[in-house]
């Protein structure tokens, strides 16, 4: 195999590109029967077939709120938990190939997540000296700092599913059903290894003081704070908020670590900036420095809408080379919107 097709091999394997892959796989069968290797280009389009039928499983596993799980290298399919009322899912998932995980983080976040990474991994080892590893994770912040896609990243680089609870089915009008539904979401990540992503979690954990209604939603708070409690995951549970000071403040106790997303300091807003424009040719005198001084104080969000819808303006007007002056203007709007 020549060494061209060996790196584009590699790299449609890092980026997860699905249909790269096969149609290099394929291009690498065809040379080997070109060579009168016919027994090897046989066996490698057999391969080829049973990794194709097991992503059309997976594929239609999906559709049917049925999730695929490895365990120790065997596959088996999982059919996800629904209400009881009205049979609608107690989960979304997203597939482990659309997972976004390219993150740029403070290097003491980045640090706190690779910590994270490396005690699910080593797990095992810490169970011998009855050490348990961080497993449930409350992430509190202003929108647009990551949180969500923190959980993303997670999954994605400990190689599990993503389940994302589903507020709209989980929360009801009858008595008891949303405790009900709370604790058949917790039964069901007990036993299946993934990410569970509680996003938003102050509409199940609202202080008991706030002077909501003190029936049902107190009810569903102390059963939240019950279950994460009992709580002994395969996987890892994340639980986000904006609204951190409205959080039941016994709600913390309940997490192995809890830590803020906070906005990027210049020398992240910088590096978003690059890393969103990096498929664009800039200008030479691009002033990178002076863009990031003026979006200090903006999300990571904004920052790279602000980058794309930049982009996007020169590619619609047929421009080649992006200038700051585009930049600048766009950053000019989102202020004078926000």
């Amino acid at each position: 195999m020549n060494s061209d097709l060996l790196k584009r091999l590699f790299r449609a394997i890092n980026q997860d590109n699905a249909e790269a892959i096969n149609k290099l796989a394929q291009i690498i069968i065809k040379e080997e029967k070109e060579k009168g290797h016919h027994k090897l280009a046989e066996q490698l389009q057999n391969l080829l077939k049973t990794k194709t039928r097991r992503a059309n499983t997976i594929k239609e596993a999906t559709n049917n709120n049925i999730l695929s799980v490895v365990e120790n290298r065997n596959s088996r399919l999982i059919e996800l938990p629904t209400a009881k009322r009205d049979n609608t899912p107690l989960f979304s998932f997203i597939e482990h190939s659309k997972l976004r995980h390219h993150m740029i983080l403070h290097d003491f976040i980045e640090a706190k997540f690779a910590k994270i990474e490396s005690e699910y991994t080593a797990q095992e080892r810490l169970n011998k000296y009855n050490l348990k590893p961080i497993k449930k994770i409350l992430l509190y912040g202003e929108s647009g700092c990551g949180k969500t896609m923190s959980a993303e990243r997670l999954a994605w680089n400990i190689g599990l599913p993503l389940l994302k609870v589903r507020f709209d089915s989980l929360l009801s009008s009858y008595f008891g059903e949303s405790a009900s539904n709370l604790r058949t979401i917790f039964d069901t990540s007990i036993t299946v290894p993934c990410v569970v992503l509680i996003d938003e979690c102050d509409f199940i954990a609202t202080s008991r003081n706030s002077g909501r209604d003190i029936g049902e939603a107190s009810r569903i708070v102390n059963m939240f704070l019950q279950l994460l409690d009992e709580y002994e995951p395969i996987g890892l549970i994340i639980a986000t908020t904006n609204l951190k000071d409205k959080l039941d403040k016994a709600l913390f106790r309940r997490f192995d670590e809890s830590f803020e997303m906070i906005k990027p300091s210049l020398k992240e807003i910088e590096k978003v900036l690059k890393m969103t424009l990096s498929s664009i040719e800039t200008a030479k005198n691009f002033d990178w420095i002076g863009l990031s001084d003026k979006m200090q104080g903006m999300s990571y969000a904004e920052i790279v809408k602000i980058a794309q819808n930049s982009a996007k303006s020169i590619i619609l007007n047929g421009i080649h080379v992006l200038d700051d002056k585009t930049v600048y203007s766009y950053i000019n709007d989102m202020k004078h919107n926000s």
